[in-house]
């Protein structure tokens, strides 16, 4: 019978095995190499910094998505929905109206 473990809130560390790919080895070198710190340090650096950026780029599209639902006033729901359409697919996602 298999039983399920609840996942460990703690701040002890998990030695894991990962390969990459040589050109991101070669970054997470060079990047190691000029903050004078370890491959492992570097790679735990760089992976807490992807982590927070992907949770600051899911709390961005909700706000977004939020202000777009929540705005009354057609001209500010319009502005809010290029703000939600940026939030999904990027800041250059929208060509400039050469019309206006």
């Amino acid at each position: 019978m298999a039983t399920k473990r609840k996942a460990a809130v703690s701040t002890r560390s998990v030695r894991q095995s990962v390969t990459i790919p040589a050109t991101l080895a070669t970054e997470v070198q060079r990047v190691a190499k000029e903050r004078h710190v370890t491959m492992s340090r570097a790679l735990v650096t760089l992976a807490e910094r992807g982590v927070r950026a992907e949770a600051e780029a899911k709390a961005q599209l909700k706000a977004s998505f939020r202000h777009f639902v929540d705005e009354k006033e057609t001209s500010l729901k319009n502005e809010a929905g290029l703000e939600l359409i940026r939030s999904i697919f990027g800041a250059d996602s929208i060509a400039e109206d050469p019309v206006r």
